[in-house]
């Protein structure tokens, strides 16, 4: 060799590893805003809203009138506003059968 070059070494890099794109997310259904009255027993008669500027939600049969309000958070959806209706109409039958 001479002084002052200094020897090449021919590097081969490898092909990068093609990576596979991840599957798309499967979307979630959507959920049910229009339920079974507890009072009149109509079907599809209550329908749920939520007020996120006031963060209420209530629930509201077109048939006869019964109403539910509760407080929401972001996460809250149509089924939970009446799922707590449900829930406090049960508690509220629990009490009076402990009363008679």
């Amino acid at each position: 060799m001479k002084r002052g070059h200094s020897k090449r070494i021919n590097i081969v890099m490898g092909k990068r590893k093609s990576r596979t794109k991840p599957a798309p997310k499967k979307r979630m259904d959507k959920l049910d805003t229009v339920f079974c009255c507890p009072f009149c027993n109509h079907g599809s008669s209550v329908e749920c809203r939520i007020d996120m500027k006031n963060m209420i939600g209530e629930a509201t049969c077109s048939i006869c009138l019964e109403t539910f309000s509760t407080t929401v958070t972001a996460l809250t959806e149509p089924i939970d506003i009446y799922s707590e209706w449900i829930d406090e109409c049960e508690r509220v039958n629990t009490l009076e059968d402990d009363g008679a």
